[in-house]
């Protein structure tokens, strides 16, 4: 894997290794420096190093908080405990004054330093103190004890790898590949898994032997031996709620107005992502709540006919509000000429279309801010995607219809081949199977092609392959419905995109391609505390008959304009489809049919030849062959070593 870049700043970054074998050498600071040096982008300002003997902590950083003292690794006083953190810690000022209270003496005014003197007073529990996005890696020298540490949602990654030798850690896979002793090797499994969901859940990376810390969790290594710890759960309220909409209204702006005056802590330019939604509109109208600054506000469109367009709205909510908005054009041109980069900067394949207009929009707002708020995490929390919904009255209406369920699979089927009908059709299937066994994730098995012809599709060889894995049956995550099974349907599609699409595609998109650009992201939405304070609602307070998100929308209704509030959801309309379709079709079908794609040995050469003629004829396969191309272009990327140029 190698980058090039001609002097474009590639926001914090954390890295490290700790030998576990007493034989071997101790931490080569030339090695270390490599892991710190592919995480620049994500903090151009400083960059600092902490080696001792068998363990050694990197930190690239971006000046937030305490622009002059922030240096990382950071200490107590005698030395005997480091840090390197990623994040924000909301609730730091509360902790540093218990601290001071106590007893410790502070060098600096930054969230960081918190973390370190709440570790001596806690140990490893001082996490479940800690409100905010971040990532840590904190050293004990005298007990020789490593804490890994990610936020409750994860907003904030991390991972790791196990050689016979070390422990590598950081923040981006690519840091812990950059180690000679770290082998790369793409996992046949986890490509399955890719294909099932369009992203990889769970701790599972591509990379054979990489994992990914679990959002809620911990992990203490001490002795060459490791435990990890779930320290943080989403509590879905069991018993009946008598609290009234007003009253619950009333409750969630305070909250809200609580969260985004945490949020708007910093000490550089702070902006808002705007969509043109009821979400981004309500934070802007917050944000400007708690600070004096002006604010600026940012959007993107699209070059082409028929597409949708935010604009309109988003300069609506900025004209309410008065702030400075911006607004950028993204082509078809401009989408295929970042794929190899997007691949670079996920380093997992990920079917996120959207991704690549954030990029953009950021890059964007980078040069005006260094901390972007976005309404990220609204309908996650508060139930504001279609797809709850009808899948909420499908369940229903099999309830109702018992064992004439059945038949009426046939007859759904039968109006999604009416004309303006198509997208009726993909429900079909679920009125004969029980949701426990098709909703393991967001992207549910059902919706995407590749579940139903991967017999088809994969090769023998790679299907034997994924079938001796022990995830090879393309279910993912089970445990999630299984813990869910008290729960009522809605709470089950809430607790499970939480822990699954949430964090393995949403966050990861919003981490990758902000930081690529040295800007920080922050998600009021999906602070805990409001993501508690759903989970706790009655289900009629979040989806109330055909309305999404009921609740929310209640509380917001005079923050944001009545044209943004009852318009019809739209998500993040990039039209790629159109563009695969159209514009970019010959690149898509030569990277598709390239003997080095073909030589792979993943899949039949004549099927996928046949997605791609359909899908010009007008099959929706749009979503499967950005799939496809995006996973040979990470084999390019990472597996090959091929150069990427970054600017």
């Amino acid at each position: 894997m190698y980058f090039e870049c001609g002097g474009e700043k590639l926001m914090c970054g954390i890295c490290g290794k700790l030998v576990l074998d007493p034989e071997s050498d101790n931490v080569d600071p030339r090695s270390l420096q490599r892991m710190i040096d592919t995480l620049r982008h994500r903090g151009p300002d400083e960059e600092g190093q902490y080696i001792s003997s068998d363990i050694g902590l990197g930190h690239s950083r971006l000046k937030i908080i305490d622009l002059s003292t922030g240096q990382q690794p950071m200490s107590n006083e005698d030395g005997s405990i480091w840090v390197v953190f990623n994040g924000e810690i909301y609730n730091y000022k509360d902790l540093r004054a218990f601290l001071v209270s106590k007893g410790h003496k502070f060098r600096s005014a930054t969230d960081t330093e918190v973390i370190v003197h709440l570790y001596e007073e806690y140990g490893e529990e001082s996490v479940r103190k800690l409100w905010g996005m971040f990532a840590y890696a904190l050293w004990d020298q005298k007990t020789k004890t490593l804490l890994l540490a990610r936020d409750r949602v994860g907003i904030k990654p991390l991972y790791y790898a196990f050689t016979p030798t070390a422990l590598f850690f950081a923040s981006e896979v690519k840091a812990i590949l950059s180690d000679s002793s770290v082998h790369v090797e793409p996992d046949a499994a986890a490509i399955d898994s890719f294909l099932t969901h369009l992203y990889v859940p769970g701790h599972r990376t591509p990379f054979k032997g990489v994992s990914k810390l679990l959002p809620g969790h911990y992990m203490v290594v001490k002795d060459s031996d490791h435990r990890t710890q779930q320290y943080w759960d989403l509590p879905f309220a069991k018993a009946k709620d008598t609290r009234t909409p007003g009253e619950c209204s009333e409750q969630l702006t305070e909250l809200l107005a609580q969260t985004m005056r945490d949020h708007m802590i910093a000490d550089v330019p702070v902006g808002v992502l705007l969509s043109g939604g009821v979400d981004s509109t309500a934070m802007l109208s917050f944000a400007l709540e708690h600070t004096e600054k002006d604010i600026s506000t940012f959007t993107i469109g699209f070059d082409g006919q028929q597409c949708t367009d935010e604009r309109p709205f988003a300069k609506l909510a900025a004209r309410r509000y008065g702030t400075t908005h911006y607004d950028t054009t993204m082509t078809a041109k401009n989408f295929l000429d970042f794929l190899p980069r997007y691949v670079w900067h996920m380093e997992e394949p990920v079917c996120e279309p959207p991704a690549i207009a954030l990029y953009y929009v950021s890059k964007l707002a980078r040069q005006h801010v260094t901390v972007l708020i976005s309404g990220e995490g609204g309908d996650e929390a508060f139930a504001g995607y279609q797809n709850y919904r009808n899948i909420f009255w499908l369940e229903a209406a099999k309830r109702v219809l018992g064992p004439l369920a059945g038949p009426m699979s046939g007859v759904i089927d039968g109006l999604g081949r009416l004309p303006g009908l198509g997208r009726v059709r993909k429900y079909a299937p679920f009125m004969t199977v029980p949701i426990e066994e098709y909703y393991h994730s967001r992207t549910a098995n059902p919706f995407i092609l590749f579940n139903r012809f991967k017999d088809k599709l994969y090769t023998p060889d790679f299907r034997r392959q994924t079938l001796a894995s022990s995830n090879g049956n393309g279910k993912g995550p089970t445990r999630f419905p299984q813990k869910t099974g008290s729960l009522g349907i809605l709470d089950k599609m809430l607790y499970i995109d939480t822990k699954t699409w949430l964090p393995d595609d949403l966050l990861i998109k919003a981490d990758r391609m902000t930081m690529a650009n040295s800007l920080e992201l922050r998600v009021p939405l999906l602070d805990h505390r409001v993501l508690e304070f759903a989970a706790a609602l009655p289900r009629r307070y979040k989806l109330r008959g055909w309305t999404t998100k009921y609740l929310l929308k209640k509380a917001l209704s005079e923050r944001v304009p009545t044209e943004i509030l009852r318009r019809r959801k739209t998500g993040f309309p990039v039209p790629y489809g159109a563009w695969i379709r159209n514009d970019i079709n010959d690149t898509i079908r030569s990277i598709l049919v390239d003997p080095r794609t073909v030589g792979r040995g993943y899949f039949q050469k004549g099927i996928v030849e046949r997605m791609v003629d359909q899908n010009v004829r007008a099959e929706e396969f749009s979503k499967e062959i950005f799939s496809l191309v995006i996973l040979e272009l990470w084999h390019r990327v990472f597996i090959d070593a091929e150069t990427v140029t970054l600017c």
